[in-house]
């Protein structure tokens, strides 16, 4: 640790353990555990480390089928939520589990095992015989405690909507409903439609989940706990911390990277906050800044390849690529994304005049010499993605290395009981991942079975009357509106099934439209009204939260732009028949065009900017970025030339009489 970790003795800035854990808990649905199990402490624990067990055997010797695996997937983990997540928030601070917690959560264990011990019957005899009474029952009893389990893991807003689509499924017949309108299932038909199949609840959501999104969720909480994640943080400050506005790009760069490997831009914002968010105010940014940086870092941890969240396993199960191709193509946007907040950093600070951090107080390169051996894990995983291995087999390589390099340092060594508490954290951290994969899967089972996703795609072409443009603008207002609700996985489970059919339709590739409607998802975390991650940002830096969520916006601006260029101009995902020139020309404007749209934000370009100069920079920068015409391009970056020489002239000007202005 260096010199600037441990200036701690500011009250005003600093937060103890007990508020971090309200921050989380407030925003963060998915950390809001009971505070005292008592003696199920041990039954969590056995069981936590049996489903990380189930998980580490079947990736070394093969997964079983997708119902056998994901039903012990699902069936383990909603046991555990049913222990560890209480009913309602009054009920969280009583000590130990109530004895109907205790019931569903054996219920929940048993119904889903049931699909394991009848599978043979289940797959095959059905097709002749029809289901038995008992699986009718199961199915209504596993789906509803699904559901219950994802309410209290996850948040109500997706159980809302896998309800409407259930009664969709069951009442869609009604012809009020018009071109809405299907065949209809009953109860029963739908319930064992939705259990017993491979289209629903055990659909591609839970098969990515219980395969290798549980495997590189477990490697991220082995990060942490050998104190790799730290090993981050140096990095970042090392490259980032000297020059302007260095502790805020220090800040972003490394929740980036620790983002990359957490997949939650609450819990990260809160986790890498409690440090990044003083030191950026001991520097001097304003309280809403700091907040704000590190939740649009944070939040855009989980573009950043070649961990990009749970959501982006499944994305490359439903384009049908290769995921060390998918995190190919996700370079450049998540460059551009990382680019656009440290620029608004940048001008920030150069409108506030704060300096970088003393080099004397940066981490030391004797100390990364050191620790050099920390990055091994992370290099693992990349070079076996890079040279085509499976993701399972890139996460167990990362994961040995992770604990192998952990027995180098007596500070960083696991040990047997290390080694246990981590493998009980891993299966506790996926958890609200895999009850949302399930409930998505719930939502778009009804989809798919009632053919709702072409209807809904025709219906947003119709609305827009044809207009590209305004077909990606609808389409991205529904992905932040479900991205307010929703977390992360679930978002991109449910837009790709109803939203991205609709961008498909104009020819659009395929990696193209998916990372549009995963991009606005993500960006719902710092989008304002509700925009968890930057409230809890401003939580941590003790600031008004709509002002530090309207700040997130403005940094995190790259991320509402880039979309819509690369679905206009593919190159930039890496589609189709390109050359260097031809990816470099659209890359280049859209970085001109998005640091003007960045300076025209923050109101500092080459100086501070005056009202009618930011309009125009902001109107050119959005010329530059256009991706369809490049003479429009060219005219927007014309018109920032022309700026900047006026504003260097005025600035040159000021410099040589510093008397201020009476006008």
């Amino acid at each position: 640790m260096f010199p600037l970790a441990d200036h701690t003795q500011n009250d005003d800035v600093e937060i103890d353990e007990q508020e971090k854990r309200e921050i989380i808990e407030k925003y963060d649905k998915e950390s809001n555990n009971r505070y005292d199990l008592g003696k199920w402490v041990w039954i969590v624990a056995i069981l936590g480390i049996s489903l990380t067990s189930f998980h580490l055997y079947t990736g070394f010797s093969g997964s079983y089928g997708a119902l056998i695996q994901g039903a012990i997937h699902l069936g383990s983990a909603l046991s555990l939520i049913y222990i560890l997540y209480p009913i309602n928030r009054k009920a969280k601070r009583k000590p130990g589990v109530p004895w109907y917690d205790a019931l569903l959560s054996i219920i929940s264990l048993f119904s889903y095992l049931y699909v394991v011990w009848h599978y043979d019957r289940l797959v095959s005899d059905v097709l002749i015989f029809g289901f038995e009474p008992l699986d009718l029952v199961v199915s209504l009893v596993a789906i509803v405690l699904l559901l219950e389990a994802t309410r209290r893991a996850v948040g109500m807003p997706i159980v809302i909507i896998a309800i409407l689509a259930l009664l969709y499924g069951v009442y869609g017949h009604a012809s009020w409903l018009g071109v809405f309108s299907h065949a209809g299932f009953s109860w029963t038909g739908m319930s064992t439609q939705l259990l017993y199949s491979t289209e629903a609840i055990f659909g591609t959501p839970i098969q990515v989940s219980s395969t290798f999104i549980f495997l590189f969720l477990f490697f991220g909480v082995l990060l942490v706990r050998t104190n790799i994640g730290q090993f981050f943080n140096d990095i970042a400050f090392r490259l980032t911390g000297r020059y302007t506005g260095g502790t805020a790009k220090a800040a972003v760069a490394a929740s980036g990277l620790q983002g990359m490997v957490t997949g939650s831009s609450v819990a990260n914002t809160v986790g890498s906050g409690s440090f990044t968010i003083p030191m950026m105010k001991r520097a001097g940014f304003k309280p809403e800044f700091a907040g704000a940086a590190e939740a649009t870092a944070s939040t855009g941890g989980q573009l950043m390849p070649p961990i990009m969240g749970a959501a982006a396993f499944i994305m490359a199960e439903y384009v049908g690529i290769p995921y060390n191709e998918l995190i190919v193509y996700a370079i450049i946007p998540a460059a551009l994304y990382f680019l656009g907040a440290f620029l608004g950093i940048h001008f920030n600070a150069k409108k506030d005049g704060i300096v970088g951090v003393p080099k004397s107080e940066l981490p030391s390169v004797a100390s990364f010499a050191k620790r050099f051996d920390m990055i091994i894990p992370l290099v693992t995983i990349i070079g076996l993605l890079l040279a085509g291995y499976t993701p399972t087999y890139a996460a167990l390589w990362g994961i040995g290395a992770a604990f192998a390099i952990s027995f180098l340092r007596k500070d960083t060594r696991l040990g047997l009981l290390g080694i246990l508490q981590a493998m009980e954290q891993g299966a506790r951290v996926a958890l609200p991942v895999i009850a949302a994969c399930a409930s998505a899967g719930i939502i778009v089972g009804i989809v798919v079975f009632t053919g709702l996703g072409g209807v809904l795609a025709n219906g947003i072409i119709q609305i827009a009357g044809g207009n590209f443009f305004l077909v990606l603008f609808l389409t991205m207002i529904a992905c932040i509106i479900l991205g307010m609700g929703l977390p992360t996985t679930a978002n991109y489970v449910v837009t790709a099934s109803v939203a991205a059919p609709a961008i498909l339709a104009f020819d659009v590739p395929p990696v193209a439209a998916h990372m549009f409607v995963f991009y606005f998802g993500i960006v719902a975390d710092i989008t304002p009204p509700v925009c968890l991650a930057a409230y809890a940002g401003a939580g941590i830096a003790r600031a008004n939260p709509m002002r530090t969520g309207v700040n997130a916006f403005k940094l995190a601006i790259a991320a509402f732009i880039i979309p819509y260029a690369f679905v206009a101009n593919p190159v930039m995902v890496l589609q189709g028949d390109w050359t260097l020139m031809e990816l470099a020309t659209p890359l280049l404007t859209a970085i001109i065009g998005m640091a003007a749209v960045s300076a025209s934000l923050m109101g500092y370009f080459f100086a501070n900017s005056m009202f009618i100069e930011r309009i125009i920079i902001f109107a050119a920068g959005i010329m530059a970025i256009y991706p369809i015409d490049v003479w429009i391009s060219l005219a927007g970056v014309a018109i920032l030339v022309i700026i900047a020489v006026i504003q260097h002239l005025r600035k040159k000007k000021q410099d040589q009489d510093p008397t201020p202005s009476t006008t």
